[in-house]
């Protein structure tokens, strides 16, 4: 499959490696067609992979995946461009955290909204589903690296079809064993409002290796 990924950072290249690893061609998107930071991963993630700007990454991906800080998302997203988006399912990996007033970071969206509500909203063609922001990027595609993987991945957003591709990528792809499907959007209200308890617990724990699991 080709896949984009819109962001330079360590959660794109962490993902992106891991996807390339599976055998998906993979481009990484920034504002500019190359950077630093994408030259750098396109160099060590081989022949499979490939930088662009924002627009070029959405226009290549079969799928696509948001690994923007989230004060950059929607940016991100406007550059990318509705056309390039198209009715695409759209991995949303990023969170609303605003570090203006230092730290922990606050959440820049009310309490009635979250960027992956935002997001779709602004792209109602493109199918959001919102996973993988309640943990670190390395847990993201090694949970085995956490109490064996016997941990919950969240997901949710409005379309069925979309959250059963991004599944089988959770599962069968990055080795999630066990994923909870909140609904719609809107339950990104949910996941995203979990991240400054992450970032008080990391700072505890002092490390971000870790994650929920659900006992009954």
């Amino acid at each position: 499959m080709r896949i984009g990924i819109l962001g330079t950072g360590g959660v794109g290249a962490t993902i992106g490696s891991k996807l390339v690893a599976l055998g998906h061609e993979v481009k990484m998107g920034g504002r500019a067609k190359a950077n630093e930071k994408s030259t750098a991963w396109v160099a060590a993630a081989g022949p499979n992979a490939s930088a662009g700007d924002y627009g070029e990454a959405a226009a290549f991906g079969e799928l696509l995946v948001v690994a923007t800080a989230g004060t950059g998302t929607l940016e991100a997203l406007a550059q990318a461009g509705a056309d390039a988006l198209g009715d695409k399912v759209v991995i949303d990996l990023s969170n609303p955290l605003d570090f203006s007033q230092g730290f922990p970071p606050r959440l820049s969206t009310a309490a009635n909204d979250s960027l992956g509500e935002q997001a779709q909203r602004a792209f109602p063609r493109a199918r959001f589903v919102k996973t993988l922001n309640t943990v670190t990027a390395e847990l993201m595609v090694a949970p085995h690296k956490v109490a064996d993987g016997e941990h919950v991945m969240f997901l949710c957003g409005d379309d069925a079809a979309a959250k059963e591709t991004v599944s089988a990528l959770l599962r069968d792809g990055l080795g999630w064993k066990h994923l909870i499907d909140l609904g719609g959007i809107t339950s990104a209200r949910a996941t995203e409002g979990y991240l400054p308890l992450w970032v008080r617990l990391y700072g505890k724990v002092g490390t971000g290796m870790f994650n929920i699991a659900i006992v009954k």
